[in-house]
């Protein structure tokens, strides 16, 4: 199921990729590779958190 939630995580991911690819091409490669290291930390926070739920709903 998706979620608003997902939906947020999402964004924050493309967010994070664009603001990478910007700064790389522009000429501040270290900022860039700095911001790019936050798309996989944000995806492994959603995928915690969404399994998180997930199991919470199994305990009950």
């Amino acid at each position: 199921m998706f979620r608003l939630s997902d939906l947020f995580i999402l964004l924050a991911v493309a967010a994070s990729f664009l603001v990478s690819g910007f700064l790389w091409f522009n000429g501040y490669r270290e900022e860039g590779l700095f911001t790019a290291m936050w798309v996989p930390s944000i995806l492994c926070f959603g995928i915690y958190f969404k399994a998180s739920s997930i199991m919470g709903r199994l305990d009950e």
